[in-house]
């Protein structure tokens, strides 16, 4: 607590020890999950008195909240106007400690059932009698969040007399001020700003029980959840805390500190060295059962991903793997299609290796962002355009005679190389989709231990390479298929055209991600490399070094020459993803279906053809109580890599419906249905 709040104390408890008069209460304002009055521990007042001692007495409803002064990421603060007041100098609330509410993904502060705020009067004339207008305006949520605005008055006549249930009531409250350094055994100590947290640290003479942060940079910063630690003594915290929303200058800070019925105010430096925890967490033995049902949920994740949508060209490609493999000896196709395999596993352990040394280094990670670099999208466009024209035969790509008679001597083992990167390939091009079980597994993955993350993606691996297991486990079934014939160049054509729609849809993305110039500069590159692949009167080795150069000109373009990107338009019955606008939807009774997608996102793509864009659904999303809110994630954006989190979600599509009767939201299937969506917007809404 402040000096002034100690002094406030003081003069409290001076005056209970004055003659009892009748109680001065202002009338009683009465809203919906509120009652609220002006209280005053004196009922006269005294002679030569220069200030008076009053609360704000706010009486809440089951489940209603009330604002602390800094209220989080959404809310509004008590505001108090004493406009119309006679023998008013000054006035100053002094504000208890204040509880932390997490709605809808959202942090808020303050306080629940009953909360008076104490509040020191100055007058002008001590001992004149004072005539006191709080014109209070403040806002209470609950399912809903209802504003208010009332007018609460009191009249003073000069004389002596206290009222000892208002001064016990004022006193309780008035002691849970946080106090100052000066009289606390709780020292904060340092504060760190980073890009994306808030560090501080603190000290206690006694142990930490149930701490809790709450600081205080003014409205454009907030922050998340903190993730509170201590040491084994309990006696040193390090705290960090997301940061959400923040401004280029930063500036001075308060935190508040609470323990139970202790807290703390203070206004630590700031420090520019990130402090590490004051103790290492100890890793728990794994949970042998819990991380086989996980594993078993990512093995069908990645069976499932065969058949997504994305996958289709992955498809194709394993189609012509397994037609070329036709006459080759029955254990070199079981190594070949090995191989494959090893392919797709290498590349999820690839993966996960990256994945572990990004969260070292606090970086979100998900499934699928690498759809958010534009250098990624130039490469899998430039490959798979390069494919098709092979395919369409364009050109055939020859090697020096010397290299290829020392592979026709290897006795067609160079050719496990082409089979291990057809398996990482097609891997590769699975990570855009997400499949019922996946999400779950990958969350799982990603909130979890290391051993978590490769058992996972080791699973997933397992799943999605399971056609060529089968064929390794049965290499005869390549005979059942049709002989080589002219039906082959069908199938041929039939593939590059599906290749080139692919790389068209990836293009498609890129322009998205880094702007049209962008992808007309890729492009670009592609038909040069293709030409000068296509002309016959140049040398290998010479032919060689001209497309290197080319495709990695094709790779670097996008980072160098991007233009700018335009803002995407959605659709005229959805508005732009704002997630502290859902809060206030819902309190007006609407119901609102959140959709996160992207470009690169296929399974979003036929989430809204088949569904969200057709009757029933498309209906009821248009209807006057029903707000249908698109947050686009094709580009890297944090307000939505932190949305997903708050529901430990890394991929998309992710869809959640908010209503008045599920105001912490309904999530769907990966998968949407008609039937799935229509249920889940009546079970929100109350209609």
């Amino acid at each position: 607590m402040r000096a002034f709040g100690r002094l406030f104390l003081l003069n409290v408890v001076v005056v209970l020890w004055a003659t009892v008069l009748p109680a001065a209460v202002s009338d009683s304002y009465t809203s919906l999950g509120i009652d609220a009055r002006l209280i005053s521990v004196e009922n006269a007042v005294p002679p030569n008195a220069t200030t008076l001692s009053l609360g704000l007495d706010l009486q809440l409803g089951e489940g209603w909240k009330a604002y602390w002064r800094s209220p989080g990421e959404v809310g509004l603060p008590p505001e108090i106007s004493w406009d119309g007041s006679e023998n008013l100098a000054n006035a100053h609330i002094l504000w208890p400690a204040p509880e932390r509410f997490t709605a809808f993904g959202i942090e808020n502060f303050g306080y629940r059932d009953r909360v008076v705020l104490p509040i020191e009067i100055q007058l002008k004339d001590p001992g004149a009698p004072a005539s006191l207008a709080a014109n209070v305006t403040l806002l209470t949520c609950s399912d809903i969040c209802v504003p208010h605005d009332f007018l609460l008055t009191l009249s003073l006549p000069a004389g002596v007399g206290i009222d000892l249930t208002a001064g016990d009531l004022i006193t309780e409250f008035a002691s849970k001020v946080p106090l100052d350094h000066a009289a606390s055994d709780i020292l904060i100590e340092t504060a760190v700003i980073t890009d994306d947290a808030l560090f501080v640290t603190a000290r206690s003479e006694n142990r930490f029980v149930a701490p809790d942060v709450f600081p205080e940079m003014g409205p454009s910063f907030t922050f998340g959840q903190p993730d509170i630690r201590t040491n084994g003594a309990g006696t040193e915290l390090w705290a960090r805390l997301p940061l959400y929303a923040r401004d280029a200058e930063i500036p001075p800070i308060s935190v508040t500190l609470t323990d139970n019925t202790r807290a703390v105010t203070a206004a630590p430096a700031w420090s520019q060295e990130v402090p590490q925890p004051p103790f290492a967490l100890a890793q728990s033995l794994p949970d042998a059962a819990q991380i086989a049902t996980i594993a078993i949920f990512a093995l069908l994740g990645g069976l499932i991903l065969n058949v997504m949508p994305c996958v289709l060209p992955v498809l194709s490609i394993k189609l012509a793997s397994v037609i070329n493999q036709r006459d080759k000896p029955r254990g070199q196709l079981r190594n070949s299609f090995l191989m494959s395999a090893l392919g797709v596993l290498t590349f999820m352990w690839v993966l996960s290796a990256i994945i572990l040394l990004l969260q070292a280094i606090g970086v979100t990670v998900g499934w699928g962002l690498q759809f958010q670099s534009p250098i990624f999208l130039a490469i899998m466009f430039l490959v798979l355009a390069i494919f098709a024209a092979n395919l369409f035969g364009v050109f055939e790509v020859s090697l020096p005679s010397e290299l290829q008679t020392r592979m026709a001597r290897s006795s067609g083992r160079a050719g496990y190389a082409g089979d291990f990167a057809t398996g990482a390939f097609a891997a590769v091009l699975a990570t855009p989709c997400s499949a019922p079980f996946l999400g779950t597994a990958v969350a799982f993955a990603l909130t979890g231990r290391p051993i978590d993350v490769v058992v996972v993606f080791t699973a997933l691996g397992l799943g999605l390479a399971s056609p060529y297991l089968l064929f390794a486990w049965r290499p005869g079934l390549v005979r059942s298929l049709p002989k080589p014939g002219r039906w082959m160049h069908v199938v041929k054509w039939i593939l590059g055209f599906l290749l080139a729609a692919t790389a068209v849809w990836l293009l498609w993305v890129l322009s998205g991600v880094a702007g049209r110039m962008a992808a007309y500069l890729v492009s670009g590159v592609a038909v040069l490399f293709v030409t000068i692949a296509a002309v016959p009167k140049i040398g290998s080795f010479t032919r060689a070094g001209m497309l290197t150069a080319i495709a990695i000109l094709g790779i670097a373009l996008p980072a160098t020459g991007a233009g700018p990107v335009e803002a995407r338009q959605i659709g005229q019955d959805w508005v732009v993803f704002d997630q502290s606008e859902i809060p206030r939807l819902v309190s007006q009774g609407k119901t609102v279906f959140v959709d996160v997608t992207a470009d690169w996102c296929l399974t979003c793509k036929a989430n809204k053809a088949l569904v969200l864009d057709r009757a029933p659904v498309s209906v009821r999303l248009a209807e006057d109580d029903t707000v249908a809110m698109q947050a686009d994630w094709t580009r890297s954006d944090p307000a939505i890599s932190r949305y997903l989190e708050t529901f430990d979600r890394f991929g998309i599509p992710f869809n959640v419906v908010y209503g008045p009767a599920a105001p912490e939201g309904l999530i769907l299937s990966e998968i949407l249905t008609k039937d799935a969506v229509m249920n889940a917007l009546e079970a929100a809404s109350v209609r």
